[in-house]
């Protein structure tokens, strides 16, 4: 298969790719023109119960153009380059016939630059028989295990290499591997069912896929054991969220609504997500951070060719920032953040969040239980929804406290409230930050984006758990 990059440049072209594209850009009569070139190698492989249902590996390439004129975009996808000029003439008039006002992206500085990640062992370069005996064994464990009726595996590696230009002088080499996987253990009893799970990933290392014996074998076990576990009593407790739960908690709940198209076209939103306001105590902090190295969510450079930053959302319970492209940025009159983001080459960039985390407090988490009366503590998660300021959220696994101790195993709960409300109860936040990487994100039909989210433990007064 002739890849993309080697298919410009045998193409009877007597030029490099920058110069192709440098050439394309040239004299189209538009405000602004980015064009992205992209190829990706990928692996999935999928099992439900004994069955081996996907194992592939794919290559594929194709590109895109966007082109601003008086306000109005035009966007053209493509999978080979062939009259590129074309093309970008196709999206500049696409623009103009939409265009009706006039407007400048946020400013940036061109940037020439190249992007390659450095890894131990980069998990698109082991073999895939290598990959499904490993998955073999987890399977294996788990269907073996007592009360197990049947499990679900998802893996998936995948490697991206573009290209990014723009009309303002910009190009940018970017390459970045993917890896998430996907435990599930179904068990069953008569007629009640239970499932336990682990999700994990990581920016390419397959070693995070290795030596999971034990914790199949611990999904195993956590979902039998769910089918004799009592129901919490539907009420408001005192909850601790466990570090993955309260990573979900501040991307779906919170992260969203600081994205800024979506604060920018909602007017209701816009008269509540107003910088300086206060959401929390000053013991709150949440982040937005592409920088931090090796986590899915990092990156050095936007969809728009912007270098990344380091995004305060709140800053000691008061919201400080939010995330922006070129455009939210111009439009709201603040500062592009380096958050336009697109799952790849069919859709154009838009803005999304990369590694948002709650930052560490200084609580134990035995300090946090120690002066519970009675509550509920919540790991791990299922899913959840979200609409504007209101969440729900299933929690994996949770159990019961009393007296300060944790006490039994609950079946899985559903925690339900405000954002904002919940915000102003979290009481207590841990020192034990980590970050989770496994899931991915959903937005405006572009599912899964790699992120991380994170947070150490946090305490919340007054929340309800949904019950019998």
């Amino acid at each position: 298969m002739t890849t993309l990059f080697a298919f410009i440049r045998v193409k009877g072209y007597n030029k490099g790719v920058r110069d192709l594209i440098v050439d394309a850009l040239k004299g189209r009569g538009a405000d602004y023109i980015e064009i992205h070139f992209e190829e990706s190698q990928a692996t999935s492989i999928v099992y439900r119960g004994e069955k081996l249902e996907e194992i592939s590996k794919a290559r594929n390439s194709g590109g895109n153009i966007r082109a601003l004129v008086q306000g109005s975009w035009g966007f053209v996808s493509f999978n080979r380059p062939d009259g590129l000029r074309e093309k970008v003439s196709l999206a500049v008039e696409e623009a103009r016939l939409a265009g009706r006002e006039s407007f400048k992206l946020f400013p940036t500085e061109p940037v020439a630059d190249a992007v390659i990640p450095r890894l131990k062992q980069d998990a698109t370069t082991i073999p895939l028989a290598t990959k499904k005996e490993l998955l073999d064994s987890y399977n294996d464990i788990m269907l073996s295990s007592s009360k197990i009726q049947s499990t679900r595996i998802n893996y998936h590696d995948v490697k991206r290499r573009t290209i990014f230009a723009n009309s303002e002088g910009s190009y940018i080499e970017q390459a970045k591997t993917d890896l998430s996987l996907r435990l599930t253990a179904i068990a069953r009893e008569d007629n009640e069912i239970q499932q336990a799970g682990l999700s994990l990933g990581s920016n390419g290392e397959f070693s995070v896929m290795e030596e999971l014996h034990e914790q199949a074998r611990d999904i195993a076990r956590r979902a039998a054991a769910l089918l004799a576990a009592p129901q919490v009593k539907g009420g408001e407790y005192t909850v601790i969220l466990d570090p993955i739960l309260a990573g979900v908690f501040a991307h779906e709940a919170f992260g969203h609504l600081s994205e800024s198209d979506h604060v920018y076209q909602n007017e209701n939103l816009r008269q509540i997500m107003v910088l300086g306001k206060r959401f929390a105590g000053k013991h709150l902090n949440i982040i937005d951070d592409p920088t931090i190295p090796n986590l899915r969510g990092s990156y050095k450079y936007d969809d728009e060719g912007t270098p990344t930053r380091r995004t305060y959302l709140i800053r000691e319970g008061i919201l400080e920032g939010r995330l922006h492209s070129r455009e939210t940025a111009a439009k709201m009159e603040e500062r592009a953040t380096g958050n336009a983001r697109a799952i790849n080459y069919l859709f154009p960039p838009i803005v999304r969040m990369s590694n948002t985390f709650i930052e560490p407090g200084n609580a134990s988490f035995e300090e946090m239980l120690g002066d519970i009366e009675e509550g509920v503590y919540v790991k791990d998660w299922y899913g959840g929804t979200t609409t504007l300021e209101m969440f729900t959220f299933s929690a994996g696994e949770a159990y019961m406290i009393r007296r300060g101790r944790l006490a039994e195993l609950l079946r899985p709960v559903v925690l339900t409230g405000n954002v904002f409300t919940t915000l102003q109860n979290i009481d207590a936040i841990g020192n034990d930050l980590e970050m989770n990487q496994g899931g991915g994100c959903g937005k405006g039909g572009q599912y899964p984006l790699p992120v991380s989210d994170g947070s150490p433990h946090i305490r919340i007064r007054h929340c309800v758990i949904g019950g019998r």
